[in-house]
């Protein structure tokens, strides 16, 4: 401090004194100053008066220069060091801040004005010691308080990130500042916020927990609104505009129009078919989209981007006709059929009966998938309706044209197994040649239910043609007639009368099916399940059996096992019947010889008398 302030200082004092209260005793400021051992002083070893102390502060209250410990006031950046901001408060030294306490306004510079608080009017070093932290906190509340109330806007600080959001430096106040509160459109990168000094909005204040929420997006909403306003006002169908793709759904974009939201669903994306609306946009891609349709508020704006393009149908070769062959990629499979795009958003239909020559239609799945590329021929075009049938069979030669050389009735050939109904088998003899084998075509011998006993799908068949319907396709085919007829061989072996052994496959109430040998089955009727012990006949029993019927004719072959031991008893009975008969015969013969010997001795007896 120069000579001539502290003269001028000491003077101020000694006009102060002059009208100070005749009970305080004067101090003159110099010569306290001038004769204080401040070292002792703050190492505690000399008591200072309390009163002369006092005293020399009431007298320097008022002079220029003078503040007092924990005042907070303005003050003037003079300089500024890498480190430190130095402060001048018009007081006899200046203060020195550290930068850090100035995070939060990175563009600080030479003669700002700044709120600092007086810590300490001298330090050991005889510094000033100022704080421009603690000097906020005070006012802090204050402003926090009248910004919320006032809905004034705020410069804030983003120090660093936290759960849920980020934790902003608003007038020394940590306040928090949540995720959704950022900025209109979902954040992606919080870190690219961070130590960043932005405008806020204070719009909660916890005075309980000392919290205060503060947002960004309330500020930005703002503007957006008086945008959406004028762009609503706007809007007609048809209009085209630039928007940025907001958000991305499995059902289409949203994209931003300037503060107003409209929907492109997928299907209005392009003219072909996609999976999913990330394979034509992405995130802030920046698009022209036309206004399709709105509700009647306009809070719901229907967009499209395929509009703005020609439809495929109407760049459509004018050269392509009817019979003409196509190659696309199959892009949508069902059980009728498969969608072919034969160019982009143009597609066409291949119905499965147009898929292969066989009447005995299966499913599209059978034949292609999705993303084959087959070639197709063009069956019907229609371009005001924008439908176009395809057949793939066509590009082939039709098997039935000569159906009659290949197959005549009664050659053999060998198939396999396609499908089976209750009445029969279908039989692939070749691709588009299909055949029916009755049930009753299917064995010589065996009484089958069902075609599944039989056979089974995709097994090899050998088939003989019994009938062919050419205008009709259609074939009858056989079986059993590909082998020897053992009816033949049956009729000498099951005569009527000749015992066989065989074992019950099956009983019901009628009767039981009996398997002889080699497979033969004949049925028994209930009568003939009879055992000799009374008992009943049971399924897996093996006993002899005897023919009762025979036909050739119907394959019908009739057993009894109960005959076996009825013949047996009848045979029995006969016997003892006739040899009864001649045990009579001579006993009666004997009774006869008696009278003849009783009349000789009769006689003899009369000629002795005599």
């Amino acid at each position: 401090m120069s000579e001539e302030n502290k003269n001028e200082e000491v003077a101020q004092v000694e006009e102060v004194q002059a009208e100070a209260p005749a009970a305080v005793e004067t101090v003159n400021p110099q010569e306290f100053l001038e004769n204080f051992d401040w070292h002792k002083y703050e190492q505690g070893i000399e008591a200072v008066d309390e009163e002369k102390l006092k005293a020399f502060e009431n007298a320097l209250e008022g002079t220029v220069g003078f503040v007092n410990e924990r005042d907070v006031i303005d003050g003037t950046v003079i300089r500024i060091t890498d480190r430190d901001a130095i402060i001048d408060i018009n007081s006899k030294s200046e203060g020195v801040i550290s930068l850090n306490e100035f995070r939060y306004n990175p563009n600080l510079s030479e003669g700002d004005k700044v709120e600092v608080l007086v810590d300490k009017r001298e330090d050991s070093t005889g510094q000033l010691v100022l704080s421009h932290k603690k000097a906020r906190v005070i006012k802090a509340w204050d402003r926090v308080n009248n910004a919320h109330d006032t809905g004034e806007v705020v410069n804030g600080f983003v120090k660093c990130r936290t759960r849920g959001g980020m934790i902003v430096d608003v007038f020394g106040i940590e306040a928090f500042l949540p995720g959704s509160q950022i900025d209109v459109k979902p954040i992606r990168d919080y870190d690219a916020y961070v130590e960043k000094t932005m405008e806020f909005k204070v719009v909660k204040i916890n005075h309980e927990f000392k919290n205060v929420v503060v947002s960004h997006k309330a500020l930005i909403e703002a503007d957006i609104e008086e945008q959406k306003r004028e762009i609503i006002g706007q809007l007609e169908k048809g209009q085209v505009l630039e928007g940025v793709v907001k958000n991305v759904t499995s059902y289409g974009v949203f994209v931003d129009l300037g503060g107003v939201d409209g929907l492109v669903h997928i299907t209005d994306l392009s003219w072909s078919r996609i999976n999913h609306p990330n394979e034509v946009v992405e995130l802030d891609q920046k698009l022209n989209v036309v206004i399709l349709d709105f509700d009647d508020d306009k809070s719901r704006i229907q967009l499209g981007l395929k509009q703005l393009t020609a439809h495929p149908w109407e760049a459509l070769s004018s050269e392509l006709k009817v019979g003409d062959k196509v190659t696309g990629e199959v892009v949508v499979l069902a059980d009728y059929g498969a969608f072919v795009e034969v160019e982009e958003g143009v597609e066409g239909l291949i119905h499965v009966s147009e898929m292969s020559w066989s009447t005995h239609l299966r499913s599209a799945q059978d034949f292609v998938q999705v993303g084959d590329k087959v070639e197709a021929q063009i069956l019907t075009l229609d371009r005001e309706d924008r439908k176009m049938s395809l057949g793939m069979k066509q590009l082939h030669p039709d098997p039935w044209t000569d159906i009659t050389t290949k197959y005549p009735i009664g050659s053999q050939h060998t198939g396999t197994i396609r499908n089976y109904t209750n009445f029969g088998v279908f039989v692939e003899l070749e691709e588009g040649i299909d055949g029916l084998v009755y049930i009753s075509d299917l064995s010589w011998t065996k009484k089958i239910k069902h075609p599944s006993e039989f056979v089974k799908i995709g097994d090899k068949f050998d088939v003989q043609v019994l009938e062919l319907d050419v205008e009709g396709r259609k074939l009858n085919l056989g079986h059993k007639q590909t082998k020897d007829n053992p009816w033949d061989a049956h009729e000498v072996t099951y005569t009527i009368g000749s015992k066989h052994t065989g074992t019950i496959k099956d009983k019901n109430d009628k009767g039981a099916t009996v398997t002889l040998a080699e497979g033969v089955e004949a049925f028994a009727p209930t009568r003939f399940l009879d055992k000799e012990d009374g008992g009943k006949l049971g399924k897996g029993d093996t006993v002899d059996f005897i023919v009762t019927e025979f036909s050739k004719e119907y394959r019908r072959i009739v057993v009894s096992h109960t005959s076996i031991f009825k013949e047996q008893e009848r045979r029995n009975v006969k016997a003892a019947a006739k040899k009864a008969a001649e045990v009579e015969k001579a006993t009666f013969g004997d009774i006869g010889g008696l009278a003849d010997l009783k009349k000789k001795m009769e006689a003899d007896s009369k000629k002795k008398k005599k």
